[in-house]
């Protein structure tokens, strides 16, 4: 065999993923909102896009554009599957119509959110059950929070302004600089005196000064300082309060019998401190305006009954109408004379129409999704959380003919509305847990939903993991006891020792 170069043609395949492809796969992935902030940029780059939202300056005479969310309506024939004979129905799906639009908006506002956005939080704050403290049991007012324009340091400022000077009001502004959101200072004293200069003696002094400002526990280092300042505007700090803050860990663990020696008090007085402790705020800075504010959290999609099915549609609201401009593109091509100018000018329009074309695909794809994740959630959307049924990103991505990747790519960052409450996509696939008499799986967050349910209901007699265990098992759901403590711990409640400890806090503080 001779020795020496050769030149060879060989034939193969490969896939090559387009930008436009690589974009349109990103696009799916996008919430409503983001895909706004998407096509603004868009209709900035490319002369030929316009949003429908425009003044109407560069509109053409006659209508000439394409409406990216002008799709014909899709209807799934196939029938919800259903345990009762009676419902089984054709679900329609419409996303087009405003009136269902406003409709299922005004519904939604007359439903709480659900557990699966905001969930309940029924753990303690700093380990100490003192989420009740400063607002005597109720919610805090975040409308007026979201409204205040004064921050606490601007609320801090002027006190200081108002009280101090000289060297006192230069130290006292490098005090207010530290005091985070909650209210707290983190930062030595000895690190500010070091920068200043001064003495350490003359820093906490004015400290001191800065812990008498409102809100009352301001500027404090710990929470037991904290707490400490409080009872001393209030004019409680005895030293029977002094020691009972002192053993804030005795507190938290339920050691009443201990923290009543330590006290030198009675179970009428331990109750009367408890009760003083919890009316102090834990956090006296949060009442003020913070520097980022409250995003709520908008729906892609709604679904609502109509008639014996559901209705699904996209949020048009969060969707601005997009338009190509195709008088404004032979306008300019008429006046193109060089060869890059004609090619950027083909370059924008296919850009435009690619980009009309995907936001439509887009739009086609989550509705096809969210149809097939209602059809196979029926259940939960008649009956609630307790007939969730297990679900697997593979099962809806085979019943509609997609990747799987697509469907996981469709339900990131999107939320659905309906009648009980908002849930984002990804809520409801959900793993599966065994039936006891070998039935069909139930979802976790039904279980996780039963085992809340339970200990709700609970009462003086305090349940143990193993309890719950069998009580599940006679609901039919045959779980472990370490699932359960794991579901328990995933809703943020104690275990039946915590909460018999709280129970007994509770009880001394009623």
């Amino acid at each position: 065999m001779a020795l020496g170069p050769r030149l060879d043609l060989r034939q193969s395949q490969s896939l090559v993923m387009t930008p436009q492809l690589q974009q349109a796969i990103r696009l799916l992935a996008l919430s409503n909102l983001e895909i706004e902030g998407f096509i603004a940029e868009e209709v900035e780059r490319n002369p030929l896009l316009e949003s429908a939202s425009d003044d109407g300056a560069n509109e053409p005479a006659e209508p000439s554009g394409e409406r990216v969310e002008r799709a014909e309506p899709e209807r799934v024939d196939e029938l919800v599957a259903h345990g009762d004979a009676e419902r089984d129905a054709p679900l329609d799906v419409d996303y087009q119509g405003e009136d269902f639009q406003d409709s299922a908006a005004d519904r939604m506002s007359n439903h709480p959110a659900d557990p699966a956005v905001g969930g309940d939080r029924s753990g303690l704050d700093g380990g100490l059950g003192l989420e009740g403290m400063g607002g005597g049991g109720e919610a805090p007012d975040l409308d007026a929070l979201a409204g205040s324009d004064l921050s606490l340091h601007e609320h801090l400022l002027g006190q200081a302004g108002a009280r101090l000077s000289g060297t006192d009001l230069l130290i006292a502004q490098q005090i207010i600089e530290q005091i985070d959101e909650t209210g707290y200072i983190s930062t030595p004293m000895l690190a500010i005196a070091q920068r200043l200069g001064a003495p350490l003696g003359e820093v906490e002094r004015v400290l001191a000064i800065v812990q008498g400002f409102d809100p009352p526990g301001v500027a404090a280092r710990s929470l037991s300082e904290c707490l400490a300042i409080q009872a001393r505007e209030a004019d409680r700090y005895d030293p029977a309060m002094a020691r009972l803050i002192a053993n804030l860990d005795y507190l938290a663990k339920g050691n009443l019998p201990a923290l009543r020696r330590i006290c030198g008090v009675d179970e009428e007085d331990m109750g009367d401190m408890i009760r003083e402790l919890r009316a102090y705020d834990p956090k006296p800075g949060c009442k003020f305006g913070q520097p980022s504010s409250i995003d709520a959290i908008i729906p892609d999609v709604f679904v609502a009954r109509r008639g014996a099915g559901w209705a699904i549609e996209l949020n048009q609201a969060t969707l601005p109408r997009l338009l190509v401009n195709r008088a404004y593109y032979v306008e300019l091509a008429g006046g193109a004379h060089s060869k890059q100018s004609k090619a950027w000018l083909s370059e924008c329009l296919a850009s435009a129409n690619w980009l009309v074309k995907a936001l439509d695909q887009r739009a086609r794809t989550i509705v096809k999704v969210a149809s097939e994740i209602v059809k196979q959630q029926d259940a939960f959307f008649r009956d609630g959380v307790a007939y969730l049924k297990p679900l697997t990103l593979r099962t809806v991505a085979d019943a509609i003919g997609m990747h799987e990747s697509t469907v996981s790519r469709v339900t990131s960052n999107k939320y659905l509305a309906c009648d009980r409450g908002l849930f984002e996509l990804k809520y409801f696939f959900t793993s599966g847990i065994q039936s006891s008499d070998g039935g069909e799986a139930v979802s976790a967050e039904a279980v996780k939903s039963a085992i809340k349910a339970l200990i709700a209901a609970e009462g003086a007699k305090v349940l143990s993991d193993d309890q719950l265990v069998e009580m599940l098992r006679a609901r039919g759901f045959d779980i472990a006891r370490r699932t359960v403590a794991k579901y328990r711990e995933a809703l943020g409640i104690g275990s039946s020792v915590q909460r018999r400890r709280q129970k007994a806090i509770g009880s001394h503080a009623a």
